[in-house]
């Protein structure tokens, strides 16, 4: 394989999905789902769950976005493919399945079970 070409192509892919994700957070910004009529109880639990769903849909496409965006640095820099936390490489596979990932699969591991012992 050749290198050059394929940092080329994540990176084309990354730049690709950046912008697709700033046209979605761009429309779920401006979705309303009310039209601000007086609702009654049923409508407005219904609108509140619908927020809260576009809420943590959005926060969902901003982490990710924030992601591409600081993988597209580390390409720029020429540190992509290098584990944030240990240095190690990261394996091509894992590259190619989340191209914004900034942490080898160990790494990652241990992120995630911090995270979840904060619970």
């Amino acid at each position: 394989m050749n290198e050059k070409r394929d940092l080329k192509k994540i990176e084309e892919d990354l730049l690709k999905r950046k912008l697709e994700l700033e046209q979605k957070l761009t429309e779920m910004s401006k979705e309303q789902f009310s039209d601000g009529q007086v609702q009654d109880p049923g409508d407005q639990a219904s609108t509140a769950i619908m927020e809260a769903l576009r809420m943590s849909l959005q926060d969902a496409e901003v982490e990710e976005y924030r992601g591409i965006a600081k993988s597209l640095e580390r390409i720029k820099e020429g540190t992509y493919g290098v584990c944030s936390n240990c240095g190690n490489n990261i394996s091509e596979k894992r590259l190619q399945s989340f191209p914004g990932t900034m942490r080898c699969l160990s790494c990652q591991e241990k992120f995630e079970e911090g995270l979840a012992g904060m619970d």
